[in-house]
């Protein structure tokens, strides 16, 4: 078995195969990650697409001793951040609120009734959306650590931030998120 830093040297040197065997190898966490930014699968696969042929265009830039998934996280992670302020573009100009709709999600298999499913799937579909409306600065870090499962070290690495940024960026959208995801019927009644 071929290691992964041959690899990526071999596709460093612009070797087609050797590139288009790392693609096979990070296609799945990218899209999550790229899935999980946007909020829309179809954006997802198009910008995934857009990830890999900047990374193709650049590889002759690309320093095989980085970790390649790193350097393709950050391609990955600034045209998310172009597609954010296109979309905000478009929106502004349209004047709409939104232009992507939330897809439904699927919701595992278990015990749990059909209304309990449907609830969990709209909170899912909630947390989706809402996740794709923070901030660049605030979604990227949390993106990183608390779905992809990587270390604050790694997530700072990949952004250029320091690791006290990652922790306080992710604290900030963890809260942010829990503020606007909170149900009415959740929170205890406020004195009147």
């Amino acid at each position: 078995m071929e290691y992964p830093d041959d690899l990526s040297a071999r596709a460093a040197n612009g070797e087609r195969t050797a590139f288009s065997e790392l693609m096979r190898q990070t296609k799945a966490a990218l899209f999550r990650v790229i899935r999980r930014y946007v909020g829309d699968e179809q954006e997802a696969w198009d910008l995934l697409q857009e990830t890999y042929a900047a990374a193709w265009i650049s590889i002759r830039r690309y320093d095989p001793a980085r970790p390649f998934e790193a350097w393709l996280r950050t391609i990955a992670l600034n045209k998310c951040r172009d597609w954010s302020r296109r979309r905000l573009v478009r929106r502004l100009i349209r004047g709409g609120l939104d232009l992507s709709s939330p897809e439904a999600l699927a919701v595992p298999d278990g015990a749990e009734s059909a209304d309990d499913r449907m609830e969990t799937a709209r909170r899912l579909s909630r947390l989706n959306e809402e996740m794709s409306r923070l901030p660049p600065h605030l979604k990227a870090p949390l993106l990183l650590t608390a779905l992809e499962g990587r270390s604050q070290s790694e997530a700072a690495g990949i952004l250029g931030i320091s690791v006290k940024a990652v922790e306080t960026r992710v604290a900030r959208a963890r809260r942010r998120l829990s503020d606007v995801l909170r149900d009415p019927a959740d929170s205890p009644a406020q004195p009147e």
